[in-house]
């Protein structure tokens, strides 16, 4: 099997977007009447939740009507929030049919179609046309990307020139001790974690054609954020009817402890790099 297929395989569930209808309505709330921040509780598949999507696009700085690519949209949360708060025009890219399943529904009910779409893809080139992009954002997918050059010199080909990225990823933390333990939220195994520390990052971005702008680290943010997840968790009996357990499977509850064990163990540093396509 490929990296790609064994990737999707990860992220992958038969029915997910019928789980999630079903449990808004049991939670009370009728999926035509949602809002793009009511999907918040499960369309932000990264740590740090809305407010690292919030944080980042204040980075990105991108103008309202400017064009976006979201790389690795998962099931939509950032592109639906940056097209119903930022005025931005999106088109969201994903190896998982299932999530692109998905995101196509929710994004149905709160009526951005005509604003944001979505679109399956393969391994290899991205199938864009040169020059296509004001902007583009990379949110928890280079942990499952080994070359990474290669990756951002695809944004660069596909972005205007100037035009400008936004990555957040779990990067290996510098003079780390420990490594995570899998099963992981991004990863079963070894096989498809590709964790990199950010001098890494910087330097796939220059060789992919990139100057970065800006680096943040954002692991203390990151660590209050969970801590008040874990606390809200601990007084009620059991998952809420509809959250990001339902994007990770039965095993949720194991892949987000030994990624908030390696978080705590300083194993993991979540991190934003800004960068901005360099003059040619």
């Amino acid at each position: 099997m490929s990296l790609h297929t064994d990737v999707a395989d990860h992220y992958g569930q038969d029915g997910l977007a019928d789980r999630i209808e079903a449990g808004f309505r049991e939670a009370g709330q009728d999926p035509a009447a949602l809002t793009v921040d009511d999907l918040a509780v499960v369309d932000e598949f990264h740590s740090g939740g809305r407010p690292a999507t919030e944080y980042l696009f204040d980075l990105l700085d991108l103008p309202m009507g400017a064009s976006l690519l979201d790389i690795g949209c998962g099931v939509g949360g950032p592109a639906r929030y940056a097209a119903a708060h930022r005025g931005l025009t999106v088109t969201g890219v994903d190896l998982t049919p299932s999530y692109i399943e998905v995101a196509r529904r929710l994004t149905g009910w709160v009526d951005l179609d005509d604003r944001v779409s979505f679109r399956t893809i393969a391994d290899g080139p991205l199938p864009l046309d040169d020059h296509t992009f004001d902007g583009a954002s990379l949110l928890h997918v280079g942990m499952n990307v080994a070359d990474k050059t290669a990756l951002f010199a695809e944004l660069a080909r596909v972005l205007r020139p100037g035009g400008r990225l936004a990555v957040y990823d779990l990067l290996a933390a510098e003079g780390a001790e420990v490594s995570p333990e899998f099963p992981l939220p991004w990863a079963s195994t070894p096989a498809t974690s590709f964790l990199e520390p950010v001098e890494a990052y910087r330097r796939a971005l220059v060789d992919g054609g990139f100057e970065v702008t800006a680096i943040d680290d954002r692991t203390a943010a990151v660590q209050a954020f969970m801590a008040a997840v874990a606390a809200r968790a601990a007084e009620q009996d059991g998952p809420p009817p509809v959250g990001l357990h339902l994007l990770m499977g039965p095993d949720a509850p194991i892949k987000l402890g030994n990624m908030i064990a390696a978080l705590n163990a300083g194993a993991l540093s979540p991190t934003m790099l800004i960068a901005e396509v360099a003059a040619s």
